[in-house]
């Protein structure tokens, strides 16, 4: 049983936002989830909750660093996007 956890909450200023962001890194869960740390994905309106579950504090800190991450990622590449198609 875990235990350790953390919940990460990111809130955007559209639903959209959140639904490209989700989108983005939904792809990932399952597949950089090991015997020591599993997340899940939850979005609401303009929220996104990643709620992650580890076995110890080392693989907390790992899973932690990686979503940060995968979303920070996300989030830049939507930004971008945006960009581009407001130069149109």
């Amino acid at each position: 049983m875990p235990s350790h956890d953390a919940t990460l909450e990111f809130d955007y200023e559209t639903p959209s936002r959140a639904r490209l962001v989700a989108a983005s890194v939904r792809r990932e869960i399952g597949e950089i989830d090991d015997d020591r740390s599993q997340t899940t994905l939850e979005r609401e309106g303009t929220v996104l909750v990643l709620e992650i579950d580890a076995t110890d504090a080392v693989a907390l800190r790992a899973a932690l660093n990686t979503w940060f991450s995968l979303v920070d990622v996300a989030e830049r590449t939507a930004d971008a996007g945006t960009r581009v198609l407001e130069d149109r």
